[in-house]
């Protein structure tokens, strides 16, 4: 059995859930019999690792 998981900052179906494994599972919560995307355990990593760096960005001010 997969257990699927999303974020407690999430609404009930205005996310996406995760399941870990051998390989990440991603789903849409509005459309989980739709497919998942599955990728590898290091690319979820490197993906939570890219979103949690901080960066510094070029923007206009307003």
């Amino acid at each position: 059995m997969t257990l699927w998981q999303k974020s407690s900052y999430s609404g009930e179906d205005k996310c996406v859930e995760v399941a870990l494994g051998p390989a990440a599972k991603i789903r849409d919560t509005k459309d989980r019999s739709g497919g998942t995307l599955e990728i590898s355990t290091r690319s979820w990593d490197a993906l939570l690792s890219a979103l949690c760096r901080p960066t510094t960005l070029d923007l206009p001010k307003v």
